[in-house]
């Protein structure tokens, strides 16, 4: 790894994760367009960007290879199902004032993605990742109990991204980033075009002059280009570093649900919110030891 990949993997990685953190204050921008409608325009816009991006990266190829085959084309349709689903809560939660649930499912995600490796990959867990698990649960219990139901759009936010990142690890490293999210879109995109053909037929799509046109044409970039520069920061960052990074788009989005849009935190949310940060606490230490105690490959 040169000096120079060296230095620009880690403003890479904190770009993505900052603009990830930050989208809370874009989509209210795209309003009155509902959740539906953006999510609409954010796949097929992603999908030309993707496109073009693959043109200029000449992974072209890749694209098209991924397309023909019909394993590969089956797990991104499911990726894609998935990914929409997380698309549209998220999109939601941010409209309708509840970035603070949005954000309390991106800090459960990787709890989330622990106790899949259990049910799914049949990993076996340590002890430190079990009682993780048993305060992320706890945290559900006491927000379930304390705010009088489910955190329903936290948990499908949790639970739709991390089957999201079980079915792209079932990719593997076949398919990179843009090639796979090109695909992921590509799927998706005549159920999206038909939507937005519907709403125009229907007199229900939201025209509202040039400038709003062009910031619903501007999610295919606000989508995509954090994913490159988190790929880019991925082959250049330790494992270790990339995931202490990963809690920087629930913490910028805590912020912001928190001190821009004042939503309010009663006693229970409060708690809820500390029982998960213990929980990643535990998980991160946990991680960090088992890298340490994992030797490197070529080293005796």
């Amino acid at each position: 790894m040169t000096q120079q990949q060296d230095r620009w993997g880690l403003p890479l990685g904190v770009g993505a994760y900052l603009a990830w953190g930050g989208m809370p204050l874009f989509f209210p921008l795209l309003q009155p367009a509902g959740a539906l409608e953006i999510v609409a325009h954010r796949i097929v816009w992603s999908l030309l960007f993707c496109l073009i991006a693959l043109v200029v990266l000449r992974q072209l190829g890749d694209f098209r290879t991924a397309l023909r085959s019909p394993r590969i084309l089956g797990t991104f349709a499911v990726a894609a199902a998935l990914i929409v689903v997380n698309w549209g809560v998220y999109v939601y939660a941010v409209l309708s004032d509840r970035v603070l649930d949005a954000a309390l499912g991106y800090f459960i995600n990787p709890i989330v993605t622990v106790l899949l490796g259990v049910l799914v990959l049949r990993e076996r867990l340590r002890p430190a990742q079990w009682i993780a698990i048993g305060f992320g649960a706890a945290s559900v219990v006491v927000l379930s109990t304390g705010l009088g139901g489910l955190p329903w759009i936290s948990l499908c936010l949790a639970l739709s991204f991390g089957l999201y990142g079980l079915a792209k690890n079932r990719v593997g490293r076949t398919v990179q980033a843009l090639p796979g999210l090109a695909v992921e879109t590509a799927v998706a995109t005549p159920f999206a075009l038909a939507y937005l053909l519907w709403l125009g037929s229907s007199g229900t799509f939201t025209g509202h002059g040039a400038g709003h046109s062009l910031l619903l044409m501007s999610t295919g970039v606000i989508t995509a280009l954090p994913l490159l520069m988190f790929s880019a920061a991925a082959r250049r960052l330790p494992l270790s570093v990339v995931g202490m990074l990963q809690y920087l788009a629930p913490a910028l989005q805590f912020l912001v649900g928190l001190l821009v849009f004042g939503e309010h935190m009663p006693a229970a949310r409060w708690a809820g919110f500390v029982l998960v940060w213990v929980a990643l606490a535990l998980l991160t230490v946990d991680g960090i030891r088992q890298a340490r105690r994992t030797p490197r490959p070529g080293l005796g």
